[in-house]
């Protein structure tokens, strides 16, 4: 499949929008949480929730063609998942991995469009 080529997802913008909303609410509650000790055993299951939301997200976006997830916001975004990840194996270390996991996201989602879109398969993308 060519950087051009372009698949859809029915509901798409609807699931993107729904994944999305669970994955800042999941966040932020784990952060403020984590901030204030609030207990683990209930801040666990949004640690799946955040992970699970931002697969979600990623595949959704990335659907249309895989070569996206080699752009900067692809790149941000495995960057975050694999931070996430590592949380459930550095328990200790949660609060400062989720402080990193926020400051990725939020580069990611204020970087230029140019950055966001450039390909370190394809370079830059292609104005239509």
């Amino acid at each position: 499949m060519t950087p051009t080529s372009k698949r859809t997802i029915p509901h798409a913008r609807v699931c993107s929008i729904t994944f999305r909303t669970m994955h800042i609410l999941a966040i932020s509650i784990l952060v403020g949480g984590h901030a204030f000790n609030a207990p683990a055993e209930q801040l666990r299951p949004l640690l799946y929730v955040a992970i699970i939301s931002g697969i979600g997200m990623a595949v959704i976006e990335a659907y249309p063609s895989f070569q996206s997830l080699l752009q900067g916001w692809g790149l941000l975004t495995l960057s975050k998942l694999a931070v996430l990840c590592i949380i459930p194996f550095a328990w200790k270390y949660r609060f400062p991995i989720l402080i990193v996991v926020l400051i990725i996201g939020s580069i990611g989602s204020h970087m230029t469009k140019k950055l966001r879109h450039y390909s370190l398969l394809y370079g830059p993308e292609e104005k239509n």
